[in-house]
Parts: C-alpha cells; structure tokens; sequence
C-alpha cells in the first residue's frame, strides 16, 4: 500500500478508543483522505453513544446483513494502515504473542468501516472498525481470525472509487503475504 510521505511513526498506534489513522473518500470532496477517527464504531443511527456498543471488530461473513454495520458496509467502508500487529495465540501454543507484518515490509492495509454520528449538540465523532475474516495460511496455525489484508488493486473497488461488488474483497489474502514471528508472552497491540 502506498501511504506517500506518511512517515512510518504514523502508523504506530492502536488501542480500541484511541484515535488510529484511517484512509477513507472524504464525504464533500469525493478525494481519498488520511484522517484521525476513533476506533471503536458508533454507528451514525446511535440514539444513546453512552450505552452503545463501540465494536472493533466486523466479522466478514456477516458485515453485508448485520444491522450495526451493513449500511457502513455499502457507503463507508475504509483502509486501515498498520505497520505490523500482535496476536496472542488461540492454537497452538496458547497465550503466546506473535508480531505479524508483510514479508515485502510494506504497510497492511486493512479493510474497515467508519462512521460519523452526529450527537444533538451538534459534535461529530468519526469512528472505524476493522473487518476480519478467517486466518490465511501464515496466521492459522496461531489464530481462528484476522485482519482482512487487501491488496493495491483491491483498494479502488473497497473504497468505492470503481464500480464493482466490494463483498468480492471479503476473503482472507493468500499464503505467502505475511510473516509472524513469535516474541513469548509479552507484547502490545497494532502498530
């Protein structure tokens, strides 16, 4: 994924909450935009932000038809960029943390949502998800899930710059993409 003269150190964040960096097409402008939303999703229709949900995470299989998310799914749908992540094992070695990060080095980028609900006094809150699916062949033997990873041509489809069907994209990326290296039982979130 090209990310321009975005340093590095951008993309090194990531806690559910926190302001993450998402690349999305600007709603007045039509033009790809990098900007900060939080991570977490406040679906545009939320009545009470207090007691909502604020998922993270948007399973494939049912973004398209669940409620929270399949409106997101067919208006505003996003590219998260990431460096690398850390993975605690579910198989395997149970509780081990594992890095993960392409093989070629580039950033992810992760397919994902983003919303904007607009509270009644007026304040906006940009918020995004990421998209799972099941492991590739690098992540199965450590992990049931994973970051949906697209590819520079899947972009303009997920963003909806070209015409196309963007459930196409909803498919874990091929062997061979990613590299996972085990670092015990420390270890932090995405970077």
């Amino acid at each position: 994924m090209t990310t321009g003269n975005l340093p590095a150190s951008d993309l090194e964040f990531g806690k559910p909450g926190e302001l993450g960096l998402v690349i999305r097409l600007n709603p007045k402008t039509g033009e790809r935009s990098f900007d900060q939303l939080t991570w977490g999703l406040l679906p545009h229709d939320t009545q009470d932000p207090a007691a909502s949900l604020r998922p993270i995470w948007a399973r494939a299989e049912t973004v398209a038809s669940h409620p929270m998310f399949a409106d997101a799914f067919q208006r505003r749908r996003a590219i998260i960029p990431a460096n690398e992540y850390f993975q605690r094992a579910t198989k395997g070695e149970v509780g081990t943390r594992w890095a993960l990060a392409r093989l070629d080095r580039r950033p992810m980028a992760w397919a994902g949502l983003w919303e904007g609900h607009r509270a009644p006094n007026g304040v906006i809150t940009r918020s995004y998800c990421v998209i799972t699916v099941e492991p590739s062949p690098d992540v199965a033997a450590i992990h049931d899930r994973m970051p949906l990873v697209l590819e520079d041509a899947d972009l303009p489809l997920w963003l909806g710059e070209q015409p196309g069907d963007p459930a196409t994209l909803l498919r874990p990326p091929p062997g061979g993409i990613l590299k996972c290296r085990a670092l015990g039982q420390g270890g932090r979130g995405r970077r």
